[in-house]
């Protein structure tokens, strides 16, 4: 999610230390004589420059941060609770499949982006722990002279269970990351697990960091979506993959006229029933629209310079897993 160009709060899950970061983007040249007829086109193409979409409705790209920012501010909360009602659940396999196309290898170091409830992160977690835990009981096997208190010893001595792997859950929204830090702590995960408040444009990592960086429902809700790639792109190791997981353009007719049924008179109901928050659900299913077509992102993913760019439709292309590799 992109909204206001700074960011603060890195603190590592468990171990309290934490320290503030602030950046700024340097202002775009503007006209500074809007005299004349020379004067009004430049002032009529800056206008254009900086319009965007904020749903259907044509904002400021400034103004758009700032309604999205209170977008996901308002229905945190309750955002787990709509994503199994809005997609009766589905949305756990779209997101179980996402992990399955990474396949993480033993040590892989994952930027999730957007990922503020930790969805991503801790099928992550879960995935390399489980993967981990088959190697070891591998080796074990292997050595069948060693006596049950050498076994015992090996498990006990056993300080990092996810093999090196470590995930970075980076998303602009406070109120998102707060939500994910409590299911966190709920649900027992801390190690490997770092929480970071970010913005997509402006990613506060050094070059070359990470193995796989990941980006989930989030996208289509970023002001400039190219400069979300090339940062991507900036972050990630030589080799490294961008995954992206995102609503995308139905390819069947008839399941399309129903999903927009669906979408724009039912999903607004659920959100004010449920969240409270009609305005806010009517935004998400309206930026669904806005979102390019699936050849379309592939085009923008491969500009950002990532090679071998693919991309799978999930249920008749309701949602997509696009992927890239850094080459």
């Amino acid at each position: 999610m992109a909204a206001p160009r700074s960011w603060a709060l890195w603190s590592f899950c468990g171990r309290g230390w934490s320290r503030a970061v602030s950046g700024y983007r340097l202002p775009g040249l503007r006209s500074s004589s809007p005299r004349g007829p020379l004067g009004a086109r430049l002032l009529s193409q800056e206008k254009e420059a900086t319009e965007t979409h904020f749903g259907f409705e044509t904002v400021s790209e400034e103004e758009k941060g700032g309604k999205v920012y209170q977008v996901f501010e308002s229905v945190a909360k309750k955002y787990d609770v709509m994503n199994d009602m809005m997609s009766l659940g589905i949305h756990r396999v779209w997101k179980d499949l996402l992990l399955w196309k990474m396949r993480p290898f033993p040590g892989t170091q994952l930027l999730d982006v957007a990922g503020g409830t930790g969805d991503i992160a801790f099928r992550f977690l879960n995935y390399v722990q489980a993967q981990h835990q088959r190697k070891q009981k591998r080796q074990l096997r292997a050595q069948q002279n060693l006596s049950w208190e050498e076994i015992a010893r090996k498990y006990q001595n056993e300080e990092d269970s996810l093999g090196g792997s470590r995930v970075m859950v980076c998303d602009i929204n406070k109120e998102m990351l707060k939500i994910g830090k409590q299911k966190a702590h709920a649900q027992g995960y801390k190690a490997g697990l770092a929480w970071i408040l970010g913005d997509a444009e402006e990613l506060p990592f050094d070059d070359d960091k990470f193995d796989v960086y990941t980006i989930a429902f989030g996208i289509r809700n970023v002001t400039h979506i190219d400069q979300a790639l090339q940062e991507a792109h900036r972050v990630l190791k030589p080799g490294g993959r961008f995954l992206c997981l995102e609503f995308s353009q139905v390819n069947n007719p008839l399941l399309s006229r129903l999903y927009d049924v669906y979408s724009f008179q039912v999903i607004p109901v659920l959100g004010e029933v449920i969240a409270g928050d009609w305005k806010s659900y009517q935004y998400l299913v309206e930026s669904i629209r806005q979102f390019p077509s699936q050849e379309e992102f592939k085009e923008m993913i491969e500009d950002a310079g990532f090679q071998k760019v693919t991309y799978e439709n999930l249920t008749s292309g309701i949602v997509a897993i696009h992927s890239g590799f850094k080459l």
